[in-house]
Protein backbone atom coordinates (compact mmCIF):
# COMPACT_ATOMS: atom_id res chain seq x y z
CA UNK A 1 0.00 0.00 0.00
CA UNK A 2 1.46 3.41 -0.95
CA UNK A 3 2.71 5.54 1.94
CA UNK A 4 0.45 8.44 0.94
CA UNK A 5 -2.65 6.23 1.09
CA UNK A 6 -1.64 5.05 4.55
CA UNK A 7 -1.23 8.68 5.59
CA UNK A 8 -4.68 9.57 4.26
CA UNK A 9 -6.26 6.61 6.10
CA UNK A 10 -4.52 7.61 9.33
CA UNK A 11 -5.77 11.17 8.99
CA UNK A 12 -9.33 9.99 8.27
CA UNK A 13 -9.23 7.62 11.25
CA UNK A 14 -7.95 10.42 13.46
CA UNK A 15 -10.73 12.77 12.34
CA UNK A 16 -13.36 10.08 12.96
CA UNK A 17 -12.04 9.55 16.48
CA UNK A 18 -12.06 13.32 17.11
CA UNK A 19 -15.62 13.57 15.75
CA UNK A 20 -16.83 10.76 18.00
CA UNK A 21 -15.16 12.40 20.98
CA UNK A 22 -16.65 15.81 20.15
CA UNK A 23 -20.19 14.51 19.71
CA UNK A 24 -20.16 12.50 22.95
CA UNK A 25 -18.38 14.99 25.28
CA UNK A 26 -20.51 17.44 27.28
CA UNK A 27 -18.10 20.23 28.19
CA UNK A 28 -18.14 22.32 25.01
CA UNK A 29 -21.39 23.05 23.17
CA UNK A 30 -19.71 24.19 19.95
CA UNK A 31 -17.67 20.96 19.65
CA UNK A 32 -20.76 18.87 20.42
CA UNK A 33 -22.80 20.66 17.75
CA UNK A 34 -20.00 21.09 15.21
CA UNK A 35 -17.55 18.19 15.62
CA UNK A 36 -14.02 18.61 14.26
CA UNK A 37 -14.56 21.99 12.60
CA UNK A 38 -15.56 23.46 15.96
CA UNK A 39 -11.91 23.27 17.01
CA UNK A 40 -11.18 26.09 14.58
CA UNK A 41 -13.19 28.42 16.81
CA UNK A 42 -10.92 27.71 19.77
CA UNK A 43 -7.82 28.10 17.62
CA UNK A 44 -9.02 31.47 16.33
CA UNK A 45 -9.97 32.53 19.87
CA UNK A 46 -6.51 31.57 21.09
CA UNK A 47 -4.74 33.70 18.48
CA UNK A 48 -7.49 36.34 18.54
CA UNK A 49 -5.47 39.00 20.40
CA UNK A 50 -2.72 38.80 17.78
CA UNK A 51 -5.20 38.92 14.89
CA UNK A 52 -6.94 41.97 16.33
CA UNK A 53 -3.70 43.71 17.24
CA UNK A 54 -2.25 43.47 13.75
CA UNK A 55 -5.28 43.04 11.48
CA UNK A 56 -8.76 43.69 12.87
CA UNK A 57 -9.59 45.67 16.00
CA UNK A 58 -8.41 46.70 19.45
CA UNK A 59 -9.47 44.79 22.56
CA UNK A 60 -11.93 47.55 23.47
CA UNK A 61 -13.57 48.11 20.07
CA UNK A 62 -15.91 45.14 19.64
CA UNK A 63 -19.61 45.63 20.47
CA UNK A 64 -21.87 45.16 22.30
CA UNK A 65 -19.29 43.49 24.56
CA UNK A 66 -15.63 44.07 23.88
CA UNK A 67 -12.98 41.38 23.87
CA UNK A 68 -11.76 42.52 27.30
CA UNK A 69 -15.28 42.40 28.74
CA UNK A 70 -15.98 38.95 27.33
CA UNK A 71 -12.61 37.73 28.52
CA UNK A 72 -13.49 38.78 32.09
CA UNK A 73 -16.74 36.78 31.94
CA UNK A 74 -15.22 33.71 30.25
CA UNK A 75 -12.15 33.57 32.48
CA UNK A 76 -14.22 34.09 35.63
CA UNK A 77 -16.72 31.41 34.61
CA UNK A 78 -13.93 28.90 33.99
CA UNK A 79 -11.98 30.00 37.09
CA UNK A 80 -9.05 30.95 34.92
CA UNK A 81 -6.73 33.92 35.35
CA UNK A 82 -8.87 37.03 34.78
CA UNK A 83 -6.00 39.44 35.36
CA UNK A 84 -4.49 41.63 32.61
CA UNK A 85 -0.79 42.26 32.25
CA UNK A 86 1.48 45.18 31.33
CA UNK A 87 -1.02 47.92 32.23
CA UNK A 88 -4.12 49.39 30.63
CA UNK A 89 -4.42 49.79 26.88
CA UNK A 90 -7.43 52.10 27.21
CA UNK A 91 -7.42 55.81 26.37
CA UNK A 92 -8.00 57.31 29.81
CA UNK A 93 -8.81 60.77 28.43
CA UNK A 94 -11.77 59.58 26.34
CA UNK A 95 -15.10 61.34 27.13
CA UNK A 96 -17.37 59.02 29.09
CA UNK A 97 -14.47 57.16 30.70
CA UNK A 98 -15.15 56.12 34.31
CA UNK A 99 -12.59 56.73 37.05
CA UNK A 100 -12.84 55.74 40.72
CA UNK A 101 -11.16 57.86 43.41
CA UNK A 102 -9.63 55.36 45.82
CA UNK A 103 -9.26 56.13 49.54
CA UNK A 104 -5.93 56.80 51.18
CA UNK A 105 -7.04 54.40 53.90
CA UNK A 106 -9.14 51.63 52.28
CA UNK A 107 -11.83 49.70 54.10
CA UNK A 108 -10.49 46.35 55.38
CA UNK A 109 -11.13 43.48 53.01
CA UNK A 110 -13.50 40.72 54.20
CA UNK A 111 -12.06 37.31 55.14
CA UNK A 112 -11.46 34.94 52.22
CA UNK A 113 -14.55 32.85 52.92
CA UNK A 114 -16.72 35.99 52.57
CA UNK A 115 -14.89 37.78 49.75
CA UNK A 116 -17.69 37.09 47.25
CA UNK A 117 -20.65 37.37 49.65
CA UNK A 118 -22.64 40.44 48.65
CA UNK A 119 -26.14 40.50 50.13
CA UNK A 120 -28.56 43.27 49.32
CA UNK A 121 -28.79 45.89 52.06
CA UNK A 122 -32.55 46.46 51.86
CA UNK A 123 -35.53 44.25 52.63
CA UNK A 124 -37.48 43.35 49.50
CA UNK A 125 -41.14 43.86 50.38
CA UNK A 126 -40.66 46.19 53.35
CA UNK A 127 -42.43 49.05 51.61
CA UNK A 128 -45.71 47.14 51.24
CA UNK A 129 -45.24 45.25 54.52
CA UNK A 130 -45.50 41.96 52.61
CA UNK A 131 -45.90 38.76 54.54
CA UNK A 132 -42.99 37.14 52.70
CA UNK A 133 -40.64 40.12 52.66
CA UNK A 134 -36.97 39.10 52.69
CA UNK A 135 -33.42 40.33 52.20
CA UNK A 136 -31.90 38.82 49.03
CA UNK A 137 -28.66 36.99 49.72
CA UNK A 138 -27.13 38.41 46.54
CA UNK A 139 -27.18 41.96 45.21
CA UNK A 140 -26.56 40.40 41.78
CA UNK A 141 -29.41 38.45 40.20
CA UNK A 142 -30.37 36.95 36.83
CA UNK A 143 -32.36 39.50 34.86
CA UNK A 144 -35.45 38.58 32.87
CA UNK A 145 -34.94 36.07 30.03
CA UNK A 146 -37.84 33.81 29.06
CA UNK A 147 -37.99 30.15 28.20
CA UNK A 148 -38.66 30.48 24.49
CA UNK A 149 -36.18 33.28 24.07
CA UNK A 150 -33.58 31.01 25.68
CA UNK A 151 -33.47 27.24 25.31
CA UNK A 152 -34.59 24.82 27.99
CA UNK A 153 -31.02 23.68 28.78
CA UNK A 154 -29.92 27.33 29.06
CA UNK A 155 -32.73 28.14 31.50
CA UNK A 156 -31.90 25.01 33.49
CA UNK A 157 -28.21 25.93 33.60
CA UNK A 158 -29.03 29.41 34.89
CA UNK A 159 -31.44 28.09 37.49
CA UNK A 160 -28.98 25.50 38.76
CA UNK A 161 -26.33 28.22 38.82
CA UNK A 162 -28.69 30.48 40.74
CA UNK A 163 -29.04 27.78 43.38
CA UNK A 164 -25.26 27.34 43.61
CA UNK A 165 -24.66 31.07 43.97
CA UNK A 166 -27.73 31.89 46.08
CA UNK A 167 -28.91 34.23 43.33
CA UNK A 168 -32.47 35.13 42.36
CA UNK A 169 -33.57 34.08 38.86
CA UNK A 170 -36.10 36.22 36.97
CA UNK A 171 -38.29 34.01 34.76
CA UNK A 172 -38.88 36.61 32.07
CA UNK A 173 -42.41 37.06 30.77
CA UNK A 174 -42.66 33.49 29.41
CA UNK A 175 -43.90 32.04 32.71
CA UNK A 176 -42.56 29.31 34.98
CA UNK A 177 -41.44 26.19 33.12
CA UNK A 178 -40.04 22.84 34.25
CA UNK A 179 -36.59 24.22 33.41
CA UNK A 180 -36.99 26.83 36.15
CA UNK A 181 -37.39 24.21 38.88
CA UNK A 182 -33.85 23.10 39.61
CA UNK A 183 -33.24 24.74 42.97
CA UNK A 184 -32.93 28.44 42.18
CA UNK A 185 -35.36 30.93 43.76
CA UNK A 186 -37.47 32.83 41.23
CA UNK A 187 -38.86 36.25 40.46
CA UNK A 188 -42.00 35.72 38.38
CA UNK A 189 -42.31 38.32 35.66
CA UNK A 190 -45.73 39.31 34.31
CA UNK A 191 -45.62 40.94 30.90
CA UNK A 192 -48.47 42.34 28.87
CA UNK A 193 -49.35 38.83 27.64
CA UNK A 194 -49.74 37.57 31.26
CA UNK A 195 -48.17 34.25 30.26
CA UNK A 196 -48.67 31.64 32.94
CA UNK A 197 -51.35 33.85 34.50
CA UNK A 198 -53.90 34.40 31.74
CA UNK A 199 -57.42 33.60 30.78
CA UNK A 200 -58.24 32.23 27.32
CA UNK A 201 -58.84 35.78 26.04
CA UNK A 202 -55.41 36.93 27.22
CA UNK A 203 -56.59 38.87 30.27
CA UNK A 204 -54.94 38.49 33.67
CA UNK A 205 -56.09 35.74 36.04
CA UNK A 206 -54.90 35.81 39.65
CA UNK A 207 -56.08 32.22 40.06
CA UNK A 208 -53.99 31.01 37.10
CA UNK A 209 -51.01 32.86 38.49
CA UNK A 210 -51.43 31.20 41.89
CA UNK A 211 -51.61 27.81 40.17
CA UNK A 212 -48.39 28.46 38.23
CA UNK A 213 -46.42 29.41 41.35
CA UNK A 214 -47.94 26.77 43.59
CA UNK A 215 -45.04 24.32 43.20
CA UNK A 216 -42.33 26.82 42.25
CA UNK A 217 -39.98 28.75 44.57
CA UNK A 218 -41.28 32.18 43.55
CA UNK A 219 -40.06 34.84 45.99
CA UNK A 220 -41.29 38.00 44.21
CA UNK A 221 -43.42 39.19 41.30
CA UNK A 222 -42.25 41.74 38.73
CA UNK A 223 -44.73 43.49 36.43
CA UNK A 224 -43.01 44.40 33.18
CA UNK A 225 -44.13 47.71 31.73
CA UNK A 226 -41.36 47.84 29.13
CA UNK A 227 -37.77 46.81 28.47
CA UNK A 228 -34.86 48.92 27.37
CA UNK A 229 -34.24 47.22 24.04
CA UNK A 230 -37.77 47.68 22.68
CA UNK A 231 -39.93 49.87 24.95
CA UNK A 232 -43.50 50.49 23.89
CA UNK A 233 -43.65 47.35 21.75
CA UNK A 234 -45.39 44.04 22.23
CA UNK A 235 -44.00 40.78 20.95
CA UNK A 236 -44.88 37.97 18.57
CA UNK A 237 -44.03 34.31 19.14
CA UNK A 238 -44.59 32.45 15.84
CA UNK A 239 -46.70 29.32 16.06
CA UNK A 240 -43.84 27.12 14.82
CA UNK A 241 -41.92 28.03 17.98
CA UNK A 242 -44.80 27.30 20.37
CA UNK A 243 -43.78 23.81 21.41
CA UNK A 244 -45.74 21.78 23.96
CA UNK A 245 -43.26 22.78 26.71
CA UNK A 246 -43.50 26.47 25.86
CA UNK A 247 -47.28 26.28 25.52
CA UNK A 248 -47.55 24.69 28.97
CA UNK A 249 -45.39 27.35 30.60
CA UNK A 250 -47.20 30.22 28.92
CA UNK A 251 -50.74 28.88 29.10
CA UNK A 252 -51.32 29.05 25.33
CA UNK A 253 -52.15 26.61 22.52
CA UNK A 254 -49.47 24.50 20.87
CA UNK A 255 -48.52 25.72 17.39
CA UNK A 256 -50.61 28.90 17.55
CA UNK A 257 -48.93 32.29 17.10
CA UNK A 258 -49.05 34.33 20.31
CA UNK A 259 -49.05 38.13 20.30
CA UNK A 260 -48.27 40.30 23.31
CA UNK A 261 -49.91 43.75 23.28
CA UNK A 262 -47.82 46.86 23.73
CA UNK A 263 -49.59 47.78 26.98
CA UNK A 264 -51.34 46.12 29.91
CA UNK A 265 -55.06 45.38 29.77
CA UNK A 266 -55.41 45.33 33.57
CA UNK A 267 -54.52 49.00 34.08
CA UNK A 268 -54.02 52.13 32.01
CA UNK A 269 -52.90 54.75 34.55
CA UNK A 270 -50.93 55.08 37.77
CA UNK A 271 -53.83 54.70 40.27
CA UNK A 272 -55.06 51.55 38.51
CA UNK A 273 -51.53 50.14 38.41
CA UNK A 274 -51.08 50.76 42.13
CA UNK A 275 -54.34 48.90 42.85
CA UNK A 276 -53.25 46.02 40.59
CA UNK A 277 -49.94 45.75 42.46
CA UNK A 278 -51.67 45.91 45.83
CA UNK A 279 -54.08 43.13 44.85
CA UNK A 280 -51.25 40.79 43.85
CA UNK A 281 -49.27 41.67 46.97
CA UNK A 282 -52.20 40.99 49.32
CA UNK A 283 -53.16 37.75 47.55
CA UNK A 284 -49.66 36.26 47.41
CA UNK A 285 -47.92 37.94 50.33
CA UNK A 286 -44.95 38.38 47.99
CA UNK A 287 -43.00 41.53 47.20
CA UNK A 288 -44.33 43.05 43.96
CA UNK A 289 -42.40 45.41 41.71
CA UNK A 290 -42.33 46.90 38.25
CA UNK A 291 -39.76 46.89 35.48
CA UNK A 292 -39.55 49.70 32.98
CA UNK A 293 -37.31 51.54 30.60
CA UNK A 294 -37.30 55.29 31.17
CA UNK A 295 -39.09 57.52 28.71
CA UNK A 296 -41.89 59.78 29.92
CA UNK A 297 -40.51 61.67 32.93
CA UNK A 298 -43.90 62.70 34.34
CA UNK A 299 -44.88 59.06 34.95
CA UNK A 300 -42.19 58.62 37.60
CA UNK A 301 -43.12 61.76 39.49
CA UNK A 302 -46.80 60.80 39.42
CA UNK A 303 -45.96 57.32 40.72
CA UNK A 304 -43.74 58.68 43.48
CA UNK A 305 -46.48 61.16 44.50
CA UNK A 306 -49.08 58.37 44.60
CA UNK A 307 -46.81 56.16 46.71
CA UNK A 308 -45.98 58.97 49.13
CA UNK A 309 -49.67 59.81 49.52
CA UNK A 310 -51.07 56.26 49.86
CA UNK A 311 -48.21 54.14 51.19
CA UNK A 312 -49.00 51.68 48.41
CA UNK A 313 -47.33 50.78 45.14
CA UNK A 314 -44.35 48.71 44.01
CA UNK A 315 -41.97 47.28 46.59
CA UNK A 316 -39.18 47.42 44.04
CA UNK A 317 -38.51 49.17 40.75
CA UNK A 318 -36.23 47.77 38.06
CA UNK A 319 -34.85 50.43 35.74
CA UNK A 320 -33.82 48.97 32.38
CA UNK A 321 -31.36 50.93 30.29
CA UNK A 322 -31.72 51.48 26.57
CA UNK A 323 -28.49 49.53 26.05
CA UNK A 324 -30.19 46.36 27.34
CA UNK A 325 -30.43 43.21 25.25
CA UNK A 326 -33.25 41.35 23.53
CA UNK A 327 -33.76 38.33 21.34
CA UNK A 328 -35.12 40.50 18.52
CA UNK A 329 -36.14 44.13 18.09
CA UNK A 330 -36.58 46.73 15.32
CA UNK A 331 -33.39 48.76 14.90
CA UNK A 332 -34.87 52.23 15.66
CA UNK A 333 -36.30 50.93 18.93
CA UNK A 334 -33.13 49.21 20.11
CA UNK A 335 -30.98 52.17 19.01
CA UNK A 336 -33.07 55.25 19.77
CA UNK A 337 -35.99 54.61 22.16
CA UNK A 338 -35.49 54.68 25.98
CA UNK A 339 -32.79 56.49 27.92
CA UNK A 340 -29.43 54.86 28.61
CA UNK A 341 -29.20 53.36 32.09
CA UNK A 342 -27.31 56.13 33.87
CA UNK A 343 -29.56 58.92 32.62
CA UNK A 344 -32.75 56.92 33.14
CA UNK A 345 -31.84 55.68 36.60
CA UNK A 346 -30.85 59.17 37.72
CA UNK A 347 -34.29 60.49 36.75
CA UNK A 348 -36.10 57.70 38.61
CA UNK A 349 -33.85 57.89 41.67
CA UNK A 350 -34.31 61.65 41.84
CA UNK A 351 -38.10 61.39 41.69
CA UNK A 352 -38.16 59.02 44.67
CA UNK A 353 -35.37 60.67 46.64
CA UNK A 354 -37.09 64.07 46.46
CA UNK A 355 -40.00 62.47 48.32
CA UNK A 356 -37.86 60.52 50.79
CA UNK A 357 -38.84 57.13 49.35
CA UNK A 358 -35.43 55.96 48.14
CA UNK A 359 -34.48 54.40 51.48
CA UNK A 360 -37.50 52.08 51.64
CA UNK A 361 -38.29 51.19 48.03
CA UNK A 362 -35.75 48.80 46.48
CA UNK A 363 -34.23 50.16 43.27
CA UNK A 364 -32.71 47.68 40.82
CA UNK A 365 -30.78 48.23 37.62
CA UNK A 366 -30.39 46.29 34.37
CA UNK A 367 -28.89 46.91 30.95
CA UNK A 368 -25.28 45.85 30.35
CA UNK A 369 -24.38 46.17 34.06
CA UNK A 370 -22.91 42.70 34.61
CA UNK A 371 -19.30 43.94 34.60
CA UNK A 372 -17.46 45.31 37.66
CA UNK A 373 -17.07 48.92 36.46
CA UNK A 374 -20.63 49.32 35.18
CA UNK A 375 -22.08 47.59 38.24
CA UNK A 376 -20.07 49.77 40.59
CA UNK A 377 -21.24 52.97 38.92
CA UNK A 378 -24.87 51.82 39.18
CA UNK A 379 -24.52 50.98 42.87
CA UNK A 380 -22.86 54.33 43.62
CA UNK A 381 -25.79 56.03 41.87
CA UNK A 382 -28.25 54.34 44.25
CA UNK A 383 -29.03 50.92 42.80
CA UNK A 384 -29.59 48.23 45.43
CA UNK A 385 -29.17 45.31 43.05
CA UNK A 386 -27.80 44.49 39.61
CA UNK A 387 -29.54 42.31 37.01
CA UNK A 388 -27.34 40.36 34.60
CA UNK A 389 -28.66 38.88 31.35
CA UNK A 390 -26.34 38.79 28.34
CA UNK A 391 -23.37 38.46 30.70
CA UNK A 392 -25.08 35.40 32.19
CA UNK A 393 -25.49 34.05 28.66
CA UNK A 394 -21.78 34.56 28.03
CA UNK A 395 -20.99 32.69 31.23
CA UNK A 396 -22.89 29.60 30.03
CA UNK A 397 -21.36 29.58 26.56
CA UNK A 398 -22.70 32.44 24.41
CA UNK A 399 -20.05 33.64 21.93
CA UNK A 400 -21.83 36.87 20.88
CA UNK A 401 -22.72 35.38 17.50
CA UNK A 402 -25.78 37.68 17.46
CA UNK A 403 -27.98 34.90 16.06
CA UNK A 404 -30.63 35.18 18.81
CA UNK A 405 -33.31 36.32 16.36
CA UNK A 406 -32.97 33.57 13.72
CA UNK A 407 -32.90 30.41 15.86
CA UNK A 408 -29.33 29.57 14.83
CA UNK A 409 -27.43 30.24 18.07
CA UNK A 410 -24.34 28.01 17.64
CA UNK A 411 -23.95 27.27 21.36
CA UNK A 412 -27.58 26.29 22.03
CA UNK A 413 -28.24 29.22 24.40
CA UNK A 414 -30.79 31.28 22.44
CA UNK A 415 -32.46 28.74 20.17
CA UNK A 416 -35.07 25.99 20.24
CA UNK A 417 -33.22 23.92 17.61
CA UNK A 418 -32.84 20.47 19.16
CA UNK A 419 -29.52 19.71 17.50
CA UNK A 420 -28.01 22.95 18.76
CA UNK A 421 -29.47 22.82 22.28
CA UNK A 422 -28.20 19.28 22.83
CA UNK A 423 -24.66 20.69 22.96
CA UNK A 424 -25.33 22.67 26.14
CA UNK A 425 -24.82 20.66 29.32
CA UNK A 426 -26.78 22.43 32.11
CA UNK A 427 -24.81 20.80 34.93
CA UNK A 428 -21.44 21.97 33.63
CA UNK A 429 -22.65 25.43 32.61
CA UNK A 430 -24.40 26.02 35.94
CA UNK A 431 -21.04 25.87 37.70
CA UNK A 432 -19.61 28.35 35.22
CA UNK A 433 -22.44 30.78 35.86
CA UNK A 434 -21.96 30.48 39.63
CA UNK A 435 -18.23 31.13 39.21
CA UNK A 436 -18.94 34.25 37.15
CA UNK A 437 -21.38 35.66 39.71
CA UNK A 438 -18.91 35.02 42.54
CA UNK A 439 -16.17 36.82 40.58
CA UNK A 440 -18.41 39.79 39.78
CA UNK A 441 -19.44 40.19 43.42
CA UNK A 442 -15.81 39.80 44.52
CA UNK A 443 -14.64 42.59 42.20
CA UNK A 444 -17.48 44.87 43.31
CA UNK A 445 -16.51 44.34 46.95
CA UNK A 446 -12.86 45.06 46.18
CA UNK A 447 -13.72 48.26 44.34
CA UNK A 448 -15.95 49.50 47.18
CA UNK A 449 -13.29 48.64 49.77
CA UNK A 450 -10.69 50.54 47.74
CA UNK A 451 -12.98 53.60 47.92
CA UNK A 452 -13.34 53.24 51.68
CA UNK A 453 -16.78 51.62 51.80
CA UNK A 454 -17.81 48.23 53.16
CA UNK A 455 -20.53 47.65 50.55
CA UNK A 456 -20.91 48.93 46.96
CA UNK A 457 -24.23 50.62 47.81
CA UNK A 458 -22.38 52.71 50.44
CA UNK A 459 -19.87 54.21 47.99
CA UNK A 460 -20.00 58.00 47.94
CA UNK A 461 -21.09 59.15 44.44
CA UNK A 462 -18.52 61.94 44.67
CA UNK A 463 -15.83 59.25 44.33
CA UNK A 464 -17.08 58.04 40.96
CA UNK A 465 -16.16 60.43 38.17
CA UNK A 466 -16.94 60.44 34.46
CA UNK A 467 -14.69 62.26 32.04
CA UNK A 468 -16.42 64.97 30.01
CA UNK A 469 -13.37 66.19 28.14
CA UNK A 470 -9.60 65.87 28.22
CA UNK A 471 -9.40 68.35 31.11
CA UNK A 472 -12.72 67.80 32.95
CA UNK A 473 -13.80 65.05 35.34
CA UNK A 474 -17.30 65.30 36.87
CA UNK A 475 -18.57 63.22 39.85
CA UNK A 476 -21.81 61.36 39.15
CA UNK A 477 -23.47 63.28 41.99
CA UNK A 478 -22.83 66.55 40.18
CA UNK A 479 -23.35 65.13 36.69
CA UNK A 480 -26.87 63.91 37.50
CA UNK A 481 -27.89 66.57 40.04
CA UNK A 482 -28.00 64.43 43.18
CA UNK A 483 -28.61 66.33 46.39
CA UNK A 484 -26.16 65.55 49.21
CA UNK A 485 -29.06 64.74 51.53
CA UNK A 486 -29.87 61.73 49.37
CA UNK A 487 -26.66 59.93 50.40
CA UNK A 488 -27.35 56.37 51.57
CA UNK A 489 -26.25 55.73 55.14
Amino acid sequence: MPWWLILILVVIAFLVIVAIHDVTQRKHAILRNFPVIGHLRYLIEKIGPELRQYVVADNDEELPFSRDQRRFVYASAKQQNAYFGFGTDNQLDTPGYVLFRHAAFPHPSPPKELDSALPMRKVLGEWGNREHAFTPASAVYISAMSFGSLSGPAIEALNRGAALSDTLHNTGEGGVSAHHKHGGDLILQLGTGYFGARNVDGTFSIDKMMDSIDDAPVKAVEIKLSQGAKPGLGGVLPGRKVTPAIAEARGVEVGVTVTSPSGHKSFSNVPEMVLFIDNIGKTTGLPVGIKSAVGEKAFWHELADAMAATGKGPDFITVDGGEGGTGAAPLPFSDHVALPFQHGFAEVFGAFAERGLHERVVLLGAGKLGLPTEAMVAMAMGADGIGVAREAMLAIGCVQAQKCHDDHCPTGVATQNRWLTRGLDPTDKSVRFANYVASLRHEMIRLSNAMGAEHPSLVNPDLVEIRQSTSELVPVRELYGYDRSWQTS
